[in-house]
């Protein structure tokens, strides 16, 4: 199964994380770029992303919303996929179970579902 490694991570620990087919498929073509850098991913500064997330948030009229928050997003919908506590850190990079808490946002009408 592919994987990403992660040298420079928020928490200071490297780490291989899993990819699924659509990331696979979506590096595929970035790396397959003309005139690209082969050490580098994405082609465009840390400011570039910033200013292109202002002006979508700001398109979409979500002016409250932060980029920080699609990280509270994607733990949330990776429990959701029905990964548990381990392989969600593991992906993640949460080294407690209260940090890991702290990103978990999941909603009464997905767990009522899984219930039954």
């Amino acid at each position: 199964m592919p994987t990403a490694h992660l040298s420079m991570t928020k928490n200071g620990s490297s780490r291989d994380v899993p990819l699924s087919t659509r990331a696979v498929e979506t590096l595929s073509g970035l790396m397959q770029q003309p005139d690209r850098d082969p050490e580098k991913v994405f082609m465009v500064s840390e400011n570039a992303v910033r200013l292109a997330w202002d002006r979508l948030r700001n398109r979409i009229g979500l002016e409250n919303i932060n980029f920080h928050d699609l990280r509270h997003e994607g733990v949330s919908r990776l429990f959701e996929k029905g990964l548990d506590v381990m392989e969600v850190s593991a992906i993640s990079g949460h080294k407690t179970l209260t940090m890991l808490k702290r990103y978990t946002h999941l909603r009464a009408e997905d767990l009522a579902l899984r219930l039954g």
